[in-house]
């Protein structure tokens, strides 16, 4: 099993989980080009294609990859927005792609559709998370609520903490740079930014992460935590309702927030 995260448009990741036998399963194809050109260098076939959701950066290149390899199977959320043709799939779903199992878990928020693929096969677990769960951060609220999106957060971080989180966008250092500002005090926080600063500047890949690293350091799976709390509180001018109220005002803190 090799895991390969491919660049593409402006900052978008395009996963590929290749076999030992040539075939490889790709997740959230935004364009055609970078899977085509490394299907080439590596000598790998596609054999199947997962989708997250419905945002052009993430399915753009599906259909031409389905030209490419006519028959290619495609599994994607129940959304009329997807218009390819693929078997549709809802949460607690389990099948097969390219001989690997994936178990399916919605997470709305982002969009009200939004799955996420999570692969255990008693070696490796991987979570293809899409705009979801991103290192230190998490994806804006376009058609889901708040509460939806806290509770889809909850059911991610409750996979094991060895679980290696396949983001659909390299934001780990602009994520960490509000963070910080969360939670300055977090030393967890401050080795997992120098990491990714170093990642970087090596011009290499900050992910995928773990899910045990995002719980010590992504202030919005810290919702109970007290520093997190009290930075909310701070901003509310009051005590928060509880997790979903600081998860909340930590997204809209987000949203405008500049470096």
């Amino acid at each position: 099993m090799q895991l390969l995260a491919l660049p593409a448009l402006s900052d978008n990741y395009i996963w590929v989980l290749r076999d030992d036998d040539g075939g490889a399963v790709v997740v959230d194809p935004g364009q055609a080009g970078p899977v085509l050109e490394a299907a080439t260098a590596g000598g790998f076939r596609p054999t199947a294609i997962l989708l997250t959701h419905h945002h052009n950066d993430h399915i753009g290149g599906t259909a031409e990859l389905q030209a490419h390899w006519p028959g290619l199977p495609v599994f994607a959320p129940h959304d009329d927005r997807i218009v390819c043709a693929a078997t549709r799939v809802g949460d607690g779903a389990r099948f097969t792609a390219g001989g690997y199992g994936f178990d399916v878990i919605a997470v709305p928020g982002h969009t009200t559709s939004h799955i996420a693929f999570h692969l255990a096969d008693g070696r490796e677990s991987l979570l293809f998370c899409g705009d979801t769960l991103f290192s230190l951060g998490c994806g804006r609220l376009f058609e889901g609520s708040a509460a939806q999106m806290h509770g889809a957060l909850s059911r991610l971080a409750a996979l094991p903490g060895t679980t290696r989180v396949c983001c659909g966008h390299e934001y780990t250092l602009s994520n960490a740079a509000f963070a910080r500002v969360v939670e300055p005090d977090n030393p967890a926080l401050q080795r997992r930014t120098e990491e990714a600063q170093a990642m970087r500047q090596a011009e290499r890949p900050t992910l995928p992460s773990t899910i045990a690293q995002e719980l010590a350091c992504n202030p919005f799976l810290r919702c109970d935590q007290p520093a997190v709390i009290a930075a909310a509180a701070q901003r509310l001018g009051r005590e928060p309702d509880g997790p979903v109220e600081v998860f909340a005002e930590l997204r809209r803190w987000k949203d405008g927030f500049t470096a």
